[in-house]
């Protein structure tokens, strides 16, 4: 008689340790198979790092199919094309299926570049959101140290990760200011947040002070509530909005060097699945990250559904921080080790905010517990202990990754948080 069998769609941040704690919950009792679209895991929170020559592409990958086998995971870089979940089939690119009896979904985000005229790599602007498009950045920036020129940077529309667009701003400053060529750089950032530090959380204790004060004490000029309309080479194309959703002014800002994250959406593979995703394309999950029409299909992640913490002029998505990513993947495992016992889901994530903002001199952390306002606890600082902090989180991640084990990272640092004085980063 065969074993239950698991897919994990997806092998990045989420879904590779996902892979390893749901094969340690159910070993011997369900086979695991992960299906990715390349054989090799990336750091994405390094890509800021990237794009600037901090890191070389090849320091933060992971070579994943030998790892995979040792731990006894199943694993295909075909990729997906189409999930039938009315038939408990994943469709692969090669015209091949795999069947499941459980499948979770941590496939991370499509980057909708093409909702706006000239956003993205193959448009006018440089992204962070994958390794490759950060050595393309990386790229980019070292010809435009040749020739300074105005810098924007920021978050589109739509976006629901701002910390990377705050970080790789004021990681800029700290190396166009290592050149001695700052002086020479206005730099603008542009969010579609209604005020700086709101991060698509409302604020996490002062991250509206401490990121303004960041900001202002390095000369870059911001703008909320911002709609971009249109890129073209060299000029970014913008409306500011009011209160009430109305044009309070345009803006057209030249630029040598620019960096926009843009908006998410749902992968092709889900998209339009009637009863799994939203009209954006994210996975439906309840408080056990189940899908309740699709009972056997969990999700986590930023490809979940989260509605925003509320109305703003200018659509502001909700992130997905690595602390509720990491609390999805334990309660999904426990809650499969439950199924296969013939026992019903019990166990919910804990929805908790835990991030590093590295500006390369210094940076910011909060720590947010729920994620969601009102909260318990809600706590934000800055120093250079951040930056120390975001190296030795690299260097454990990647190790974790590499060994191919599943220990849990964010409580402990979120536990360390709430007893601030105890972080020992020096």
């Amino acid at each position: 008689m065969s074993l239950p069998q698991i897919i994990i769609l997806g092998a990045g941040l989420g879904g590779t340790i996902a892979a390893y704690e749901i094969r340690d919950a159910v070993k011997g009792k369900a086979d695991v198979t992960v299906v990715n679209d390349q054989d090799d895991y990336w750091f994405v929170p390094s890509n800021p790092w990237v794009a600037v020559r901090w890191r070389e592409p090849e320091a933060i990958k992971v070579h994943l199919p030998p790892i995979m086998k040792k731990k006894g995971i199943g694993f295909t870089s075909v990729g997906a094309k189409k999930v039938h979940p009315q038939e408990n089939r994943v469709e692969l690119n090669d015209g091949n299926s795999l069947h499941y009896d459980y499948l979770v979904i941590a496939t991370g985000p499509e980057l909708a570049f093409d909702e706006i005229e000239g956003l993205g790599p193959k448009g006018f602007t440089q992204s962070v959101c994958k390794t490759d498009h950060s050595a393309h950045a990386a790229d980019a920036f070292d010809r435009f140290c040749e020739d300074p020129k105005p810098i924007v940077v920021g978050a589109a529309q739509g976006a629901s990760c701002y910390g990377p667009a705050y970080e790789f701003a004021l990681i800029l400053d700290t190396e166009l200011r290592r050149r001695k060529i700052r002086d020479k750089v206005p730099m603008t950032f542009v969010t579609a947040e209604p005020y700086i530090g709101h991060l698509g959380l409302d604020g996490v204790g002062d991250t509206k002070g401490l990121l303004e004060s960041e900001l202002r004490n390095r000369h870059i000029k911001w703008i909320c509530n911002n709609r971009v309309t249109k890129i073209e080479d060299g000029m970014m194309h913008c409306e500011e909005l009011s209160e009430d959703g109305s044009v309070k002014e345009t803006h057209d800002l030249p630029f040598g060097y620019s960096m926009l994250l843009p908006a998410f959406r749902g992968i092709d593979a889900v998209m339009g699945v009637e009863g799994l995703v939203n009209p954006r394309g994210f996975i439906l999950a309840d408080k056990h990250q189940r899908n309740p029409n699709f009972t056997n299909v969990y999700s986590l992640g930023v490809c979940v559904a989260i509605p925003p913490v509320g109305k703003t002029p200018v659509p502001v998505g909700v992130p997905k921080t690595g602390f509720m990513i990491e609390s999805m993947v334990t309660a999904i495992a426990a809650n499969l080790k439950l199924e296969l016992a013939g026992k019903e889901p019990a166990e919910e994530a804990t929805w908790n905010a835990v991030c590093l903002a590295d500006f390369g001199d210094g940076g910011v952390a909060f720590v947010a517990q729920p994620q969601l306002p009102p909260r318990n606890l809600n706590w934000s600082s800055s120093g250079k202990w951040v930056h120390l902090a975001k190296v030795g989180f690299e260097k454990y991640f990647l190790h974790k990754v590499r060994r191919g084990t599943s220990e849990p990272f964010y409580e402990k640092l979120a536990m360390h948080a709430l007893g601030i004085r105890k972080l020992r980063f020096k």
